[in-house]
Parts: structure tokens; C-alpha cells; sequence
């Protein structure tokens, strides 16, 4: 699509056609986090949300993470994140705790038994993953979905955050 179709098409609705596309899509993408987070929850125990914030913390060195990056990486809002994090304190699986010469924020740590808990559900993880989503798709529809969400997430690099 050139840049005139782009921006013709920014200044008109949808139609009818577009709309049918995007309220599968909403439609289809929550039945797929709902289905990951039941069959995760009845396989490992723990939340969608939980594994998310384990898996940031243990690609990060020293299993580390300011509170601030922790949500960025994750894409939640900074008080989502405190109030998940207190509950995942509570259960030994991290530790906050202040950065030495920052009173900007706090860290975030994986513990060892958070660490243990991950690896543990990585492999049931995976199997839910691919049961929920990759096993819908033949190798060809799963490339061009690939292609489909670069896409869509370049065209959101480029938008401006403000909105329309």
C-alpha cells in the first residue's frame, strides 16, 4: 500500500467488510488468552500474568528489573504491575526492593523458588501454546500470520501515541 492509499484510507471509517475483520479478530484473540489462561492455570498453577513477569525477570541479568521496565517490557500500567507484584511478594515468587543511590523506584527480583516454579511450567506452558494456538494453523497460515502482526505492530511503531 503506498503512502496515498495509507492516508485516504486514515480518513474514512471502516467498512462494513473492515469491521467484520476487526470484530473477529477482538472477538478471536480474547477466546485465545482466556483458553491460554484457563488451561495454564489448571496446568501450572499459576497465572498468565505471573509467567509474564517470571519470564521478563528471568531474561534479565541477575534476574533484575527497575519496577518501570518491568512494565514496559511486559506492557501493563505501572499500578497493574505494583498490585500483581505485592501478590507474587506475597508468595515468595519475587522480592522488591530499593536501588542502591535511586529514589526513583524500586527493583524487582526472581526468586529462587520464582526461578524453580518457572522452569517447572515452561514445558506445560509450551504445550498449551501450541494446543490453544500454533496447532490451529497449517506452517503456511503461521508465516503469514507472522506476517500480519509485523505488520501491525510496525504501523503502531509509527503512529503517534496520542491517537487519531
Amino acid at each position: 500500500m503506498d503512502e496515498t492509499t495509507a492516508q485516504v484510507r486514515g480518513k474514512r471509517s471502516p467498512t462494513r467488510d473492515e469491521l467484520a475483520v476487526w470484530r473477529d479478530y477482538i472477538e478471536t484473540s480474547e477466546a485465545v488468552k482466556r483458553a491460554l489462561a484457563a488451561d495454564f492455570q489448571a496446568t501450572s498453577g499459576m497465572s498468565p500474568g505471573d509467567y509474564g513477569v517470571m519470564l521478563a525477570l528471568s531474561e534479565a541479568p541477575d534476574r533484575l528489573l527497575r519496577s518501570s521496565e518491568l512494565a514496559d517490557v511486559i506492557g501493563w500500567e505501572r499500578s497493574r504491575l505494583s498490585h500483581h507484584l505485592r501478590r507474587m511478594e506475597d508468595r515468595k515468587l519475587i522480592i522488591r526492593h530499593k536501588v542502591d543511590g535511586d529514589s526513583r523506584g524500586a527493583a524487582v527480583t526472581l526468586t529462587d523458588a520464582g526461578a524453580d516454579l518457572f522452569r517447572k511450567s515452561s514445558t506445560s506452558h509450551l504445550r498449551v501454546v501450541r494446543d490453544v494456538f500454533i496447532d490451529a494453523f497449517t506452517p503456511e497460515q503461521l508465516n503469514a500470520m507472522q506476517t500480519a502482526v509485523q505488520a501491525l505492530r510496525t504501523h503502531l511503531q509509527k503512529r503517534p501515541t496520542t491517537g487519531c
